[in-house]
C-alpha cells in the first residue's frame, strides 16, 4: 500500500503546502520520524519487506485473531469476507493487512486512495472490473467525495451499481449487477467518516502502536531482506526510538545501515545504532530536533505554560497545523505535553528529559 496500479497518483493538495513549509523551517532529519510513507518507501523494495501471511506479520495479535476467525468462517461458507474498516495512526500496517487478507483468501486485490477517486467513473471502472471475491483497498477513505460515496452504498450492500442515464424528464436509473467483493477501507480519522458509510462495514478494527519487542523483531526481519547484519541489542536500540511505528523503525534501520557502511563499522550493535541516530538527532525517546525545540521554548520562554498554539508557532517558526497534527500527538502520547483550555503545558517528565529542574508542585489556595 493482485494488482497495483502503475499510474502515478496525484499529489495530495492538503499536504503539499505543509511539506514545503517544513523543508524550509526545520532540518531535514525530522522527516525520518514522520509516519507517512516517503517517496523512496513506495517502490519494489518496500513491497518486498511486507509480510505476505499472518504467520509472518509481527504484532497486532488481537486484530489477527479477529481476522483469522472471519477468514475461516467466510471460507467455510464459501462467501466473501465482510467489508472491513481499518483505522489508526499512519505507518502501522493497514495496507499490508489488506494484502495479507487477499493472500489468505486466495484472491486478487486492487489498491487506490480516496483523493484519486475524483469522478464517479473512477470508482465505477474499478468496481466493474473486479472478479468474484476480490478485495478493493481504499486508503484515506474518509476523504471520499459525496458522489463517490453514494455510488458505494448499493455496491457494498446489494452488489449493484445504480447509474442515471439521460437528463431531465427522460432520465432513468439503470442497475448494473456486480460480483461479490470485499471493500477494505483505511483511515487515520474514523470519526470523519459519515455514519451511512461507516455502518456498512461489517468489521471495524483499530490498529494499535507496537511494543519495543515487536518492533525489534520487525527490525531484525527487515535487516534480513536488506542483507544488513544487525545484533539484537542494535535492533532494540532502533526500536526504542521508532515511536511505536514499524514504518519509522524500518526507515531508521536504513539510515543506521548507511552510517555503518560508510564508517565501515560492520555489524550494527547498540553502540553503532546510538551513534548513528544521535547524528540524525533522534534521541532515546524518539524525539527529533523540532520536538525538543518545542518543549524547550515552552519551558524556557513561557515557564512551562500554559501557552497558546499561535504563540508556540510564532516562537518556533512552525505553522499551527503542523504543530497540532504532526508534533503534538506523539508528545501527548508519551506524557511530555498537556493540552488544556488555557493552552499547552510541559509536564514534569518533559522537564526531566530535557535536563531542566521541574517547578515546585504546590497547590494553589485560590
Amino acid at each position: 500500500m493482485a494488482i497495483i496500479s502503475s499510474k502515478k497518483q496525484p499529489p495530495d493538495p492538503d499536504r503539499q503546502p505543509k511539506q514545503r513549509r517544513e523543508s524550509v523551517t526545520a532540518p531535514p532529519q525530522q522527516n525520518m520520524l514522520q509516519p507517512e510513507a516517503a517517496i523512496d518507501e513506495q517502490g519494489k523494495q518496500e513491497d518486498s519487506i511486507r509480510p505476505q501471511r499472518f504467520a509472518d506479520y509481527i504484532g497486532q495479535k488481537d486484530l489477527k485473531d479477529v481476522l483469522d476467525i472471519a477468514i475461516k468462517a467466510a471460507k467455510s461458507r464459501g462467501q466473501v469476507l465482510d467489508h472491513l474498516l481499518l483505522y489508526g495512526p499512519p505507518g502501522l500496517g493497514k495496507t499490508t493487512m489488506a494484502m495479507i487478507l487477499a493472500s489468505e483468501m486466495g484472491v486478487n486485490y486492487k489498491i487506490t486512495s480516496a483523493p484519486a477517486l475524483e469522478r464517479p467513473r473512477d470508482i465505477v471502472g474499478l468496481l466493474v472490473n473486479l472478479k468474484p471475491g476480490d478485495i478493493l483497498f481504499v486508503d484515506e477513505i474518509h476523504r471520499l467525495s459525496r458522489m463517490t460515496e453514494e455510488i458505494l452504498y448499493p455496491a457494498m450492500e446489494d452488489y449493484r451499481l445504480d447509474i442515471t442515464v439521460g437528463k431531465g424528464s427522460s432520465a432513468r436509473i439503470r442497475s448494473i449487477p456486480l460480483v461479490q467483493f470485499t471493500l477494505v477501507g483505511a483511515t487515520t480519522r474514523a470519526g470523519a467518516l459519515t455514519s451511512p458509510l461507516r455502518d456498512r462495514f461489517g468489521l471495524i478494527q483499530k490498529l494499535r502502536f507496537y511494543e519495543v519487542d515487536e518492533l525489534s523483531q520487525i527490525v531484525l526481519r527487515t535487516a534480513q531482506f536488506l542483507q544488513t547484519p544487525v545484533r539484537e541489542d542494535g535492533a532494540a536500540e532502533i526500536a526504542r526510538r521508532a515511536r511505536g511505528t514499524p514504518r519509522i523503525a524500518n526507515r531508521l534501520l536504513k539510515r543506521v545501515r548507511d552510517y555503518a557502511e560508510v564508517k565501515k563499522l560492520g555489524e550494527i550493535t547498540e553502540t553503532v545504532a546510538a551513534e548513528a541516530l544521535h547524528l540524525f538527532q533522534v534521541d532515546p525517546c524518539g524525539l527529533d530536533w523540532t520536538d525538543r525545540r518545542m518543549l524547550s521554548v515552552i519551558i524556557e520562554q513561557f515557564n512551562g505554560g500554559p501557552v497558546g498554539l499561535e504563540t508556540i508557532a510564532a516562537a518556533t517558526g512552525e505553522d499551527t497545523q503542523t504543530i497540532e497534527e504532526v508534533y503534538e500527538p506523539y508528545l501527548m502520547q508519551i506524557g511530555y505535553l498537556s493540552r488544556t483550555h488555557r493552552g499547552r503545558l510541559a509536564t514534569t517528565a518533559a522537564y526531566k528529559h530535557l535536563g531542566f529542574k521541574p517547578p515546585n508542585q504546590q497547590l494553589s489556595l485560590l
